[in-house]
Order: structure tokens, then sequence, then C-alpha cells
């Protein structure tokens, strides 16, 4: 079904800058909340940076603290026990360094970035040994959730954890074609390199009990994964979108519907916040006619995914990696 364009006109924006426009118009039904550890996480996360050797990278220490990785996590997970929570500010903060090295050499060719995505592979799939300081680093975050988790939920850590490799090398490969992205093949890569539902698993680790087979696999909860992981990205993709649009970027919600629509930036945004908002509407539904047929440990196991809907939300308005975009004014 086509998507109705909201008028672009000057009358039909609420608020005079990005973030006004966002705030007006998305629905967030999960109230504001934060880890009392956030600070000792945030401590955690520098030291292991500089112990991992990748503090030593080029821009590494100032792309981190635009990202505010422990800030993210503590808004995602503000139940989460500290142990817990420090593995997932330490993976966030790991993404965000390959996601940006990946960034990097991807624009300059798809093909160069094999060697990298193929190290991450071959750590994640046969526990091999790494040559590089990303490779080592992500060994080491293997270890520390193969400590803290289950076998099984370790082993669903790292598959998702390979799809995310994978999506990275897709998103250089659209990066580097000419013609345009259709929007359904940007959400698709989009869902992969979102890095969200590798984190699913922690969501799970942070529960009493194990999820059984049938509550992991029931179709409405592999719904429910979908729906989470999609929301939680997509609300980062409005906050960035005047950045990326600046960079070239492509493979971003508002913009892919800037695209298919010809629209202006405003117009485009108010789209996304629509597909956004059905979204969370979905999840809140299905969540609500599934929890009386889930066990403790499943009901917060999904209110864990939830937390990164929120979680996203919050921190994307404060975070100065998107702070000179959103507030850029709007001009339809």
């Amino acid at each position: 079904m086509r998507e109705e364009m909201p008028t672009a006109t000057r009358s039909g924006i609420t608020g005079s800058r990005l973030s006004e426009l966002i705030d007006a118009h998305l629905h967030m039904p999960f109230p504001f909340a934060s880890n009392p550890h956030e600070r000792d996480v945030a401590a955690g996360v520098e030291k292991w940076l500089r112990e991992s050797g990748l503090s030593d990278e080029p821009g590494v220490p100032e792309m981190i603290a635009r990202t505010r990785p422990a800030e993210l996590a503590s808004y995602n997970s503000p139940d989460m026990d500290r142990d817990l929570l420090q593995i997932v500010a330490n993976q966030i903060a790991y993404q965000f360094v390959f996601d940006d090295r990946a960034e990097e050499i991807g624009r300059q060719s798809p093909g160069r970035l094999l060697p990298m995505l193929e190290e991450s592979v071959a750590v994640l799939r046969y526990d091999a040994s790494a040559s590089t300081t990303l490779g080592a680093a992500l060994a080491d975050l293997y270890r520390q959730v193969r400590e803290r988790c289950t076998p099984a939920q370790a082993a669903r850590w790292a598959a998702k954890s390979r799809e995310y490799v994978h999506g990275l090398l897709y998103e250089a490969v659209a990066q580097a074609h000419t013609a345009p992205v259709p929007t359904r093949l940007c959400t698709s890569i989009r869902a992969l390199t979102a890095g969200v539902e590798p984190f699913h698993p922690l969501c799970e680790a942070a529960q009493p009990c194990e999820l059984s087979a049938e509550e992991l696999y029931h179709p409405v909860m592999r719904r429910l994964t979908r729906l989470s992981a999609d929301a939680a990205v997509w609300i980062p993709d409005l906050y960035s979108a005047v950045k990326e649009q600046q960079a070239g970027e492509l493979i971003n919600l508002a913009l892919a519907l800037q695209r298919a629509h010809r629209c202006s930036l405003p117009a485009a945004v108010l789209l996304a916040i629509r597909r956004i908002n059905a979204t969370i509407a979905e999840f809140e539904h299905l969540f609500g006619e599934l929890r009386p047929r889930l066990s403790p440990s499943a009901v917060g196991y999904v209110e864990g995914m939830a937390g990164w809907i929120r979680g996203c939300y919050h921190w994307s308005r404060t975070v100065p990696r998107y702070a000179d975009g959103a507030s850029a004014p709007v001009r339809s």
C-alpha cells in the first residue's frame, strides 16, 4: 500500500528545527529511564578501549566522546546489573568503532572490506586468533559474552553478530552502486547494519531463566524481534538524516523515503515517523496479546527489546553525534 505523502508546506510542519519536528510527531509510549551504574560503566568502557588498544586508533577517543556508549546502554537497559551492562556498553563502543572503520574503507571500494570482515567472521564462527586490534577486541568481547551467557545465548549472539558483519558489506556495495537504492532494499540492509539484534541475547541473559525454544521461536516473538530492532534503528535515522545527507550516505530510512517520493527532507522525516509509529503500535499490540502466555523471563526479554526503542530515542535526542543535524532549521 502506497504511503500518502504529507504536505511539505510551512503550515504543515510543526516546529522550527528537525528535533522539534520529531518530538511533535513521534509517538514514544515507553517512559525515559536510566541505569544507576551508568557512570561506572562509562569509566569501564574507557578502560576496556584503552586495554584493547582501540583508544590508540585515530579519531576513536573523539568519536566515543560524541557517541557516549555507556549512556546508550544505560537508557536501553535501565534495570540491568552492572556487569552485564558493561558488556552491552563495550559492545556498543566496539560497534561504533567497527562501523566507522567499515564505512571509511568501504567508501574507497567494497572489496577492500573483505580482510576486515573475514577476520571478524572467523573469530565469531571458529574462535580464530585475530591479527588486528579490531579483531582482538572482538575476540575479547566474545569472551565476555561467553563468560556471562549460557552457551545457547552466546551462540545466538555470535550468529547475530555475523549478520551485522555481513550487513556492512551489503551497505558498502549499495553505496558504490550508481542506481538509486530502493526503499525496501535500504530497510533490509539497515536491519543488518543497525547491529541491534546481537544485543537481544544479552537481554535474555539479564532474565532469571533461559527462554524455552517455544517462546524464543514463536512466530509472534520473532515478529516482535523484527519490530523492535527496526524501530530502534529508524529513530536515530531521523536525527542523523541531515548529517548523512551531507556525507552522501544512502542507507537511512528518511533519506530512502525522500528519494522514493522526491520530497523535501522534512516531508520525508514525517513519512519515516509515520512508519516508526506504526511499527511501535504493532509491537505494543502483539506484546499485549502474547504477554499472558509468556513466562516471567520471556516478558522481561520483550521488555528489554522495548527498552532499545525507548533508549535509542532518548539517546538520539541529546547525543553530540547528531546535535548539529538535529538542531538544523526545518525547511520545506
